[in-house]
């Protein structure tokens, strides 16, 4: 079914009657900071051209130091100086991490891990999202505040929690062990439904009652892999539980006030099923922090886009990401010149509407007080709030651009959390398979070949896509497979990948030879893996070489067009790469690893037989990435350097909003022009 999308969005404060415009601002933590320094912060926010700031997020043992003690006082002068200086308040419930009182009062909210340890306080979000102690608490937390600030003026939007689940997804205690069973009992009904699910003949694991049945705590052995995948959508789910049971409270005290929480899209945190959170939050935020490598602004690009999908195409809000080093990587990088404009700016590119860092004022004591801010510890005589201040000026002069939405490509990447999920759990035939990873790569191939494509998660509606790309498909239903089936035949160019199409939505194989349900589509049939060891490589006849995986296929169609084959090793001389036409449309096969230097190549061939082309020159391409938002009487293209040399714009024309001049520009090192251009047909 499609996804519905809800949407109301907060409404920021504007600047001398003007229309709102796109929001600006950070994490404010004025409980860190004497009273003195509040007022400085609220002229400095005006000086940068902030005009929002999440407020209180970790203030829960500040605002109620006690069981029956509250201390608003505070919060009340905050709200009304920020309402005073014209920015709005992104309220937080305050709910993310436990005051010391709490814990020691009532010990039993402490997550578990699968090894039976109790995770003690002293860092951040440590509760467990099923313990009815802590919802209890938590939800007296959020009535209060609500009464309170209802109908304060500064109050434009409630934040719930905070980045829900970083670290405390996964709790194996007994409150977690009784929603599971509860959970269960919803999905399946009876227990030889779950029996038939689960597979549990395999090694005598037939239960007889739910109560038997635990969260897959350390075994023996490996768990049982669809008890394993039932416990990540459990646990996605119970998080999901706690933010509608704060948003209810919010909806019935204060219903005129959006409300949403910050998803983090982003590298390998995958425990929470966003796409399925996003019809929870009246806009979707996301945080984002970029990881050092070779293919670190194409993850950037690739998790903005993803979040702009997972939207349902409306604009969202960018809630937190850095103005420079953060501190909790190996070694943390300073940006570079350039990269804090261009990293936020590729965020608005992909639809966010609001731009905001963690944290407004860089912290002088605690566990972040190495990660960058707004103001860092130099203060605002300094290099970074420099270039904080000229982003806040680009964002006043991008104001056009606000409500608009990206306009869609003709190819797409298809990202399906369950296979994200399935595909990397234990006792599989190779361990270093990492799903995101491979759909990075292709994403990759597209920005290489300045062919936008949209990153769009399973449940989009794909009709209006001219060529999908479903990289590892493990997790195929019937269903799934049968529309696209459909749209393939309908004229739809479909490539895939190695381990797709391999089990059903309980995890239980697809008899017959793989990949499955897609076996007849793509005309080929493989009977058994050939996965790579590491310093294994499967080099191909077209000049390309295969990491990771091979699969030893075998052809059951005469219209299947092998593009490539193995010229060593144990599939020398199968196919590698094969496309077979179906209907009006095509479907591609891609049988290994090619990284995103091996996929360009192959990937160029398939967009030709699609007709799918890049609308940048040729001298552009690979060398700027384009986005285009869509107004109701104007385009305004994107335009993000990705490298760290000028990139000449010759051939691309349009009035320039930021970054460039009239006509033809030069793209500085990793910077961004934006262009206004007639609306396309």
């Amino acid at each position: 079914m499609p996804r519905t999308i809800p949407h109301r969005w907060p409404r920021l404060p504007a600047a001398d009657g003007a229309a709102p415009g796109l929001g600006y601002g950070a994490d404010y933590n004025p409980d860190q900071w004497p009273r003195e320094t509040w007022r400085e912060d609220v002229r400095l926010m005006r000086e940068a051209g902030v005009n929002v700031v999440s407020l209180a997020i970790f203030s829960w043992a500040r605002i109620q130091p006690g069981p029956d003690t509250w201390d608003f006082g505070w919060l009340d002068e905050v709200m009304d100086l920020l309402h005073a200086g014209g920015i709005g308040v992104d309220l937080a419930t305050a709910t993310a991490s436990p005051p010391p009182w709490l814990t020691t009062a009532h010990p039993e909210i402490l997550p578990v891990t699968a090894t039976g340890e109790i995770v003690s306080p002293g860092a951040r979000q440590h509760w467990r999202p099923t313990s009815p102690v802590f919802r209890e608490h938590a939800l007296r937390l959020v009535t209060a505040l609500a009464e309170r600030y209802a109908d304060h003026p500064a109050l434009v939007a409630w934040h719930i929690s905070n980045e829900l689940g970083c670290h405390n997804i996964y709790d194996y205690s007994d409150d977690a062990a009784r929603a599971f069973r509860t959970w269960l009992r919803h999905r399946y009904t009876t227990i030889d439904a779950l029996n038939d699910a689960w597979g549990t003949a395999f090694w005598s694991q037939r239960y007889n009652d739910f109560d038997q049945i635990l969260p897959p705590r350390l075994a023996a052995s490996h768990p049982n892999p669809t008890q394993q995948l039932d416990f990540k959508r459990f646990s996605s789910d119970a998080l999901k539980d706690h933010l509608r049971a704060e948003r209810a409270v919010l909806r019935r005290l204060t219903p005129d006030i959006p409300v949403t929480t910050n998803f983090m899209v982003v590298g390998e945190t995958k425990g929470m099923h966003y796409a399925d959170w996003a019809a929870e939050v009246d806009f979707v935020s996301n945080d984002h922090y970029t990881h050092p490598g070779p293919q670190s602004l194409d993850e950037l690009s690739f998790s903005a886009n993803l979040v702009g999908n997972i939207a349902g195409g409306r604009p969202w809000f960018l809630m937190e990401h850095s103005t420079s080093a953060v501190n909790w990587q190996p070694v943390n990088r300073a940006k570079r010149p350039g990269e804090l404009a261009r990293d936020s700016l590729l965020h608005v590119a992909h639809g966010a509407d609001a731009v905001c860092f963690f944290q407004w004022r860089q912290s002088a004591a605690g566990a972040e007080k190495y990660h960058s801010a707004m103001v860092p510890h130099a203060g605002p005589d300094s290099d970074v709030f420099r270039a904080v201040t000229r982003l806040g000026a680009t964002l006043r002069d991008l104001a056009p651009v606000t409500g608009t939405r990206r306009r869609p490509a003709r190819a797409a990447i298809l990202f399906d959390w369950e296979s994200w999920w399935a595909s990397e759990l234990d006792s599989h035939p190779t361990s270093r398979l990492r799903y995101r990873q491979e759909a990075l790569d292709w994403y990759s191939a597209f920005l290489a070949l300045g062919v936008r494509a949209d990153v769009v998660p399973t449940g989009t509606p794909v009709d209006g896509y001219d060529l999908l790309v479903a990289p590892v498909l493990h997790v195929l239903p019937a269903a799934l497979a049968q529309d696209l089936v459909r749209w393939t035949e309908n004229g739809g160019h479909l490539v895939t990948t190695y381990f797709s199409g391999i089990v059903d939505e309980n995890d239980h194989a697809w008899l017959g030879g793989y990949p499955g349900p897609l076996r007849e589509l793509l005309g080929i049939r493989i009977e058994e893996f050939a996965p790579l060891l590491d310093d294994e490589t499967a080099p191909l006849d077209d000049g390309g070489t295969g990491t990771l995986w091979t699969d030893l296929i075998t052809v059951t169609d005469p219209a299947v067009e092998v593009l490539a084959r193995y010229t060593t090793g144990h599939a020398e001389g199968r196919p590698a790469l094969t496309r077979r036409p179906a209907g009006r449309g095509s479907a591609a096969y891609v049988s290994t690893r090619l990284g995103p230097g091996g996929l360009t190549g192959v990937l160029a061939g398939l967009l030709a037989r699609a007709g799918v082309t890049s609308e940048l020159p040729e001298e552009v391409r690979g060398r700027a990435e384009l986005t285009i938002r869509a107004g109701e009487d104007a385009d305004y293209w994107f335009l993000v350097n990705r490298g760290d040399t000028p990139v000449p714009l010759d051939g691309v024309t349009g009035r320039a909003l930021a970054g460039g001049t009239e006509g033809a520009a030069v793209l500085a090192p990793r910077g961004v022009t934006v262009l206004r251009r007639p609306a396309a047909d």
